[in-house]
């Protein structure tokens, strides 16, 4: 399903990404840990070509980009379109409705008709519990609530992968869980994921896979109870300690 291959960032002399590979089958929950400036957000970022990775070949299904060539736009843009990402800051339009957010990409992106679009979008946002929300501007809606618009919003593009950057990092705790929710609903339905977070009791839940990474490498993988319970590497260990 994904294909990472010898992925390395730069960012001038600072590299930040060290040769990353990593395979993720389809229906799988990936969920990465680790340090803050460990690569995990610029990891995410280059599976979504946000950032252009400095070498490394990304494959997603059938598509793929290999970053030792040039890379044209429109390669970009179609790669684009099979990742939804979900950022820490909820990034939505003031101006528009939660319905409006929702039909945005569609509409201009897909140029879907709009009636359809909104009947898509009032559907995802009945998924994620925001159903009587349809018509609320941002403003008038919790951070939770905001996500969770955020979350439909990357629904709405039909990605075959869906990318969380520290999903519940802007959140009051007490709105964590509402949104940790809607990604286990996900999860159990089949969706593809990668999920960059400090909820380690979430971790420990959803994931199949739990990815620990520091200085840029991919420090140790495998299952949430060998990574949790009886992790093999030093620094692996440590970070855990701290955490507790």
């Amino acid at each position: 399903m994904i294909s990472i291959k010898g992925l390395s960032k730069r960012f001038g002399d600072l590299e930040v990404l060290k040769d990353i590979n990593l395979n993720v089958e389809k229906g799988k929950v990936i969920v990465i840990i680790g340090p803050s400036g460990s690569g995990k957000t610029t990891m995410l970022r280059c599976l979504n070509v946000l950032e252009t990775p400095t070498t490394g070949h990304i494959q997603i299904g059938n598509k793929q980009l290999d970053f030792s060539n040039s890379v044209t736009k429109k390669e970009i843009t179609d790669f684009r379109k099979l990742t939804g990402m979900v950022f820490q800051s909820y990034n939505l339009f003031p101006h528009k409705t939660a319905v409006q957010n929702v039909m945005e990409g569609p509409v201009t992106v897909k140029k879907e008709e709009k009636a359809q679009a909104r009947k898509k979008a009032i559907m995802l946002l009945e998924k994620v519990g925001l159903g009587d929300k349809l018509d609320s501007y941002p403003f008038q809606l919790s951070g939770g609530q905001q996500q969770r618009v955020g979350i439909a919003r990357a629904l709405a593009m039909e990605p075959d992968v869906m990318l969380f950057d520290e999903p519940t990092s802007a959140l009051d705790p007490e709105l964590v869980g509402e949104v940790l929710k809607v990604i286990k609903e996900l999860a159990k339905e089949g969706m593809t994921m990668i999920v960059v977070t400090h909820e380690m009791k979430f971790a420990k839940e959803v994931a199949d896979e739990v990815i620990f990474m520091d200085g840029g490498f991919i420090i140790e993988n495998g299952t949430p109870a060998s990574i949790f319970s009886s992790p093999k590497e030093a620094r692996t260990k440590q970070f855990l300690q701290l955490i507790e």
